[in-house]
């Protein structure tokens, strides 16, 4: 298939010093999407092991593979948003780069998200059976029901890293540092529907986790105080309704461009038949 084929779907990876985790995940994603058009961008924010050697061997061996390569560390949403403006695709695929996410699952998130058709949003995943420790679970268990006491997220599993989204609905979303922990709620700040899945999830195998428990907790409890901020200034303008002038309507209907309005034209063609058969 040529790498120059639109794609279908872009399969979004942000790594950082995620060395021994990178060609099997990506073997894993082609084999997904081996009967499709599809491309996979990797987003290397800033590694300073083996990652770039790993992403560089990989490339040339997966025509579909584009890797993106931050010249320093910004961050897990910001690798997001770097690959999101490269992206072809209308369906946006979104991964950790840790392996612990399973490929596998990607096709059953995009047939919940066709379920919602004709409406735009995301399908998340639900993780079963998590492979984390106790006290990571439990601080993402305190930090859920923060957000729905306060955001009135009731996703019951936000921070999980694999989804399918609308293109055109997450170029919209705000940008800011971890706004991928708030998807769910940016989404259904712009509009846009969130299905839920359960998907399956497997322990690190290589490498080790680039947040801390504590870290992560407070700062996401920070963050949640903007993310309040934004939904209260939001402004919804309900549905956009376009009026068409004569013209505009004339010129997205080929068939009745001739110089002439519809009328002058039947006009002129009974003019043309009276002249025949005088």
């Amino acid at each position: 298939m040529p790498v120059t084929a639109t794609p279908d779907i872009s399969v979004l990876v942000p790594v950082m010093n995620e060395q021994g985790n990178i060609r099997q995940l990506i073997d894993e994603i082609a084999a997904v999407y081996a009967d499709r058009p599809f491309e996979i961008i990797y987003v290397n924010d800033g590694s300073d092991d083996g990652t770039a050697d790993e992403l560089n061997n990989a490339a040339a061996a997966i025509k579909q593979l584009r890797v993106l390569t931050h010249e320093r560390c910004t961050g897990q949403s910001a690798a997001l948003r770097t690959a999101l403006y490269k992206a072809r695709a209308p369906l946006i695929a979104v991964l950790d780069g840790d392996g612990q996410n399973i490929p596998s699952d990607l096709p059953a998130l995009e047939s919940a998200l066709l379920t919602i058709r004709p409406a735009q949003g995301m399908a998340a995943g639900v993780r079963v059976a998590r492979k984390d420790t106790g006290m990571r679970r439990w601080a993402s268990a305190f930090a859920r029901s923060v957000r729905r006491a306060l955001l009135g997220d009731d996703h019951p599993d936000s921070g999980c890293g694999i989804k399918i989204v609308d293109r055109d609905l997450f170029m919209r979303l705000p940008f800011f540092n971890h706004m991928h922990r708030f998807m769910p709620t940016l989404i259904r700040g712009e509009g846009g529907r969130v299905v839920a899945v359960p998907v399956g999830h497997r322990a690190r195998t290589a490498g080790k986790s680039k947040y801390g428990i504590l870290d992560r907790l407070f700062v996401g409890i920070a963050d949640l105080f903007g993310v309040i901020w934004l939904m209260r200034r939001r402004s919804d303008p309900g549905n956009v309704t376009e009026k068409f002038s004569t013209e505009q309507v004339l010129n997205k209907n080929p068939k009745s461009r001739s110089g002439k309005k519809p009328a002058a034209k039947a006009a002129s063609a009974v003019r043309q038949k009276s002249a025949q058969k005088g």
